[in-house]
Order: C-alpha cells, then structure tokens, then sequence
C-alpha cells in the first residue's frame, strides 16, 4: 500500500523505520508538527520523526492544522490507501479522515477501552495496573474510540518509569503496526468494535499533576515519581524551591517518619509518606543537574526534623 505516516515524537521513530523497512508497503509522506523551539536559544528544531524522514528522503508535510487547505490538497495528490499514525498530536477533521481510501490507523499505547487518551503509560503506572499493551484502531472522530485490529500485551516491571515502559511499547508495536497495514492490504484483518464496558480516560499529565503529596501512601509516592518520569518530572518542595524527584525506592514499612519529614544517613536518604518512609535515590534541585540524594543532603546540610513539601 502506499501509506502517509502521521508523527511526531521520538517514540514514533521505530513504527516509522518498521514501515520503511517493510518490503510490502512505500511510505511517500510523512505528516508532523510543525518545528519547535528547543534547548537554551530556543532555536527551531524539526521533530524526530521530521529528522528521520529526511534522513530517509521522504516528503515531510508539517501543516499548522490538518484542515489546512494547502496540506489537505497535497495529500489528496499523493493519494495514499491508509495513513497509520503514532503519537501525531492533533485532532484529525472528518475532511482529512476522509482522503485515504482505508482510513487512519493509529498505534495506540494501551489495551483499549482502558486509558484513552493522550498519557495512556502514564495512567497506567499511576493506577497500579500490572499488565498494559499497545493497540492499533481505525480512528474516527471519538477520542480513541474506533474499532480495534490488533493487541498485543506488556508486563509493566515493579521499578518502570513512564519512559521505560513507551519505549518498550514502542519497539513491540512497531511491528503491530507494520503487521496491521500487512492484513489491511490482505483483508485478512477486520477492526473489532470496542466494548462498552471498561473505558478509562488517561488525560495529559500536568506539572501539578505531578506534586508529590508526602500524606499519601509510600505506593502512591513512587507510582507517582515513577508515572511522571521523564516528563513532567515528579516534584516537591525545599525552603522554599522545587525539588524535582528522579528516582526513589520503596523501603520496609517498619521504618516511619512523619510525612515530609526527612532522615539523612552518610549514604541515603529517607523521607516520611502517609504510610511508612521511602528511599530518595536521586533529585534534581531547581537550576542544577540530577545528583545522588545523598550528595545533594550533605550539600544543603539538612538539619533534624526538617521537611520537604507542603509540610516543610
């Protein structure tokens, strides 16, 4: 088939490659978001799937809206039979949907129903779940809501971040996808509706979103700095300045502390929760780069009974 890739961030990169490397099917354009500004002089840069598209010599579309007259004609001219999509970061209008003769079809990085959305993994370590995976689905208008052609599974590991998890889910359905577009051409495969039961939304997570409440339960905590790993980045509160939270380790719930409260010993740091205390492994004070806990208490010399958070 011919297809139109739709994509944006680095963890749409290996669908891409899967596709490109496919004997069965051209990639004649890739569709992404426009360039951004990005590090200390804020220059523009092209996105990932961008870069690697030009890399590949393939036409890059990177309109301002997909209903943008000057894009919609241009896909129209290449015509493509089906544009799978990883990760785009728009809403797609019916006038776009319509162009390719077999639709849309987007990986998705949950088992829908559950974590519709634009922070699916996130969600999904938040809320505890063992087991998550990816999905591809014929997009419609809904949010996430159309039917589904394949699944696969993924065991999400005690100690994964958001950012562990996308990526193995990236390099899995990479190959989900390439296999979805192989029993499209075929029509050997046939999209399933979703079940009315068992939906979930997973919204994007924001920078609140991510506070750390010392009040909550030691399992909360760390599904919380794990769930928001790498992005937004976990944080809490020190005289006063934020103090981002790299990584923790949960500990017995025979060592307690007031929540907030924090021990420090020469080579850990220990910080009390709503249940029992956690290990901080590594933080990342605000202006400075991500150092062990321990360096970072020995620096700021914390005294007895201080605390980090709202209750500091």
């Amino acid at each position: 088939m011919k297809l139109v890739f739709a994509g944006t961030p680095e963890v749409a990169v290996p669908a891409l490659d899967a596709l490109i490397a496919s004997d069965r099917h051209e990639v004649a354009a890739v569709i992404t978001r426009p360039d951004a500004p990005a590090g200390r002089g804020r220059r523009l840069v092209a996105s990932p799937v961008a870069q690697r598209a030009e890399e590949a010599g393939i036409e890059v579309l990177k309109p301002r809206r997909p209903r943008d007259e000057d894009f919609l004609a241009r896909l129209r001219e290449i015509a493509p039979d089906c544009c799978p999509v990883v990760a785009y970061g728009a809403l797609l209008p019916r006038v776009a949907l319509d162009v390719p003769a077999r639709g849309w079809v987007n990986l998705h990085f949950s088992l829908l129903p559950a974590w519709r959305g634009a922070a699916p993994v996130q969600h999904a370590i938040l809320a505890g779940d063992e087991v998550t995976g990816a999905a591809t689905f014929q997009i419609e208008e809904g949010l996430d809501s159309g039917p589904v052609y394949g699944v696969l599974t993924e065991r999400v590991r005690p100690t994964d971040t958001s950012g562990d998890l996308l990526t193995r889910l990236a390099f899995a359905g990479a190959g989900l996808l390439s296999a979805t577009m192989d029993g499209i051409e075929d029509g050997t495969l046939k999209a399933v509706q979703q079940p009315a039961e068992g939906i979930s939304l997973a919204p994007k997570i924001t920078v609140e979103d991510a506070r750390v409440e010392w009040r909550t339960p030691a399992l909360r905590v760390d599904r919380v700095v794990r769930g928001c790993t790498p992005s937004p980045g976990a944080w809490t509160e020190f005289r006063g300045e934020r103090l981002k939270l790299v990584s923790v380790a949960l500990l017995p719930e025979l060592t307690q502390l007031a929540p907030g409260e924090l021990s420090v010993g020469k080579n850990h740091v220990y910080v009390g929760t709503g249940s029992h205390a956690i290990e901080l492994l590594w933080v990342q004070p605000q202006g400075k780069k991500p150092m062990r806990a321990a360096d970072w208490a020995r620096g700021v010399r914390i005294v007895p009974g201080e605390r980090v958070g709202t209750t500091a």
